[in-house]
């Protein structure tokens, strides 16, 4: 097998990791905490408010306004970056600037439509 075939395999591999590893890791923490909860439930143990608050920590909130708008806030910055990135490369390949350009317009877009939905989102952020 030469470097033609390793590279590209590798590569490949390494995303699958990246995106999957995390996922393994969190559902195995989550299994874990279920079986210490059921444990001790079954042994008549009082859950302490440690493990009350951890468990709802971990229940997710509903997207507030202020969470959008930053979301959009992001994506447009990363939009920019590739942009950017694609006009400082232009300098040294000319043929560069149109496919970044192109590929800077998908997380550019994405942030619009956040920023978009920041103004419709009736969740207000929570006062603390």
């Amino acid at each position: 097998m030469g470097p033609e075939i390793v590279v590209p395999v590798a590569g490949c591999m390494m995303i699958v990791a990246c995106v999957a590893l995390p996922f393994y890791f969190i559902g195995r923490g989550r299994r874990e905490m279920q079986r210490t909860l059921r444990a001790a439930i079954e042994k008549g143990h009082p859950l302490p408010p440690e493990m009350i608050e951890a468990l709802t920590k971990s229940v997710r909130t509903p997207p507030t306004r202020l969470r959008d708008l930053r979301t959009g806030i992001i994506w447009l910055a990363v939009g920019a970056g590739i942009a950017a990135f694609g006009a400082v490369l232009s300098y040294r390949e000319s043929d560069a600037l149109h496919p970044l350009m192109g590929i800077a317009c998908i997380p550019a877009v994405i942030g619009l439509a956040f920023i978009v939905l920041s103004f419709f989102n009736p969740n207000k952020e929570p006062r603390v």
